[in-house]
């Protein structure tokens, strides 16, 4: 119980942290948001109306506090026209908590506010919409280093000192010395464009697409190769690099020479001995390589035009869409503590010693 509540307070405290400062760099970004909502029909009048609406009137600190009592599960609004969130109250779903003579706290969801350019499109279904793709290229890039990082990271070990490691550890090194937007349009350019005729695949493309008539939705599977490869070369460089010196570490313990004299033979010292007690560093790698990838399909989706939750941050960032950047920005980072917590919980079960304190 200590553990969990330590955690949940770790928890809240980052997301503080994390919003308070996207929130004050995402709001000292030069450009207006209010003149880019009106685009070419920007007047005077107009404008000060839409930035009343919006609270963008109000200093940077007093739009901090009503973003904090939108964004917190526990809120105060007062009972008359004005609410300490410039927002309509029936945005919420509330349960009312304790009512005062002006005023009444209330328990509900927590409230991403509404896209300023997608006609006032909830962030939070902006998200529903997109995270999925992001999530389904991240896993399948995860897969691909998993499998393949840690087949190479074995294999070199076995090989130590011969051409076959010093050959993985030479394209590990590459791999992770080689930025993704760059592999992205290398990739996009080679084997979309220039072997399209033999690989058949696109240059961009999303999992979801329009039939020729634009009516129907298809599921275009093959859209996912090119990214879910880019996206996973780093990781599998990584994941290589320290499955093979975890492996090289623990097969020079005793307890291998133990089992080895016991008769068993060398591919069962391997499999039941050696690579579980070696994962314990590649699951810390696979851990922050998720997250990053997250944060990291960015360049990737926006390159290969994947529509998910990095290519909407590239475009909200273009028309100062701060709401829906700095939701997008909060769901990566609390992934990322959910991720680490779920490190946590495995690495109990591969070593006994570790224990959740």
């Amino acid at each position: 119980m200590y553990w969990i509540l330590r955690k949940l307070s770790n928890m809240f405290l980052t997301l503080f942290g994390v919003t308070t400062i996207i929130f004050f760099l995402f709001n000292v970004l030069p450009g207006d948001p209010a003149q880019m909502m009106l685009g070419q029909n920007e007047n005077s009048e107009q404008l000060l109306i839409l930035k009343k609406k919006y609270g963008f009137d109000k200093p940077v600190f007093v739009q901090y506090l009503y973003y904090l009592n939108d964004l917190s599960p526990v809120s105060i609004h007062f009972n008359d026209k004005t609410n300490l969130s410039f927002l309509k109250k029936n945005k919420y779903n509330y349960i009312n908590v304790l009512s005062l003579e002006n005023s009444k706290i209330v328990l509900k969801t927590p409230y991403l506010r509404d896209s300023y350019q997608k006609n006032g499109v909830s962030v939070i279904e902006i998200i529903k919409n997109t995270f999925p793709n992001t999530a389904i290229l991240a896993l399948s890039s995860i897969i691909i280093a998993i499998i393949l990082g840690m087949s190479l990271g074995i294999f070199s070990a076995l090989n130590k000192n011969t051409w076959i490691d010093y050959s993985i550890q030479l394209l590990s090194t590459l791999g992770m010395s080689v930025p993704s937007f760059f592999s992205s349009i290398l990739f996009a350019w080679l084997f979309g464009y220039v072997l399209n005729d033999i690989t058949g695949l696109n240059m961009t493309g999303s999992l979801y697409e329009l039939d020729d008539y634009g009516e129907n939705l298809t599921v275009n599977l093959k859209n996912l190769i090119l990214p879910s490869i880019v996206l996973g070369i780093r990781p599998v460089a990584v994941i290589s690099q320290m499955m093979r010196n975890s492996l090289l570490k623990v097969l020079s313990q005793n307890y291998i020479r133990t089992a080895y004299a016991k008769g068993l033979s060398k591919f069962e010292v391997i499999k039941n001995h050696a690579i579980k007690n070696s994962l314990n560093p590649v699951i810390t790698a696979l851990s922050g390589w998720f997250a990053s990838m997250l944060a990291g399909s960015v360049f990737v989706e926006y390159i290969f035009g994947w529509n998910g939750l990095g290519k909407e941050i590239v475009d909200s960032l273009n028309t100062l869409d701060v709401p829906v950047l700095i939701g997008a920005v909060l769901t990566i980072a609390f992934i990322f503590i959910l991720i680490n917590i779920f490190v946590d919980i495995i690495y109990s079960w591969l070593d006994p010693k570790v224990k959740l304190d």
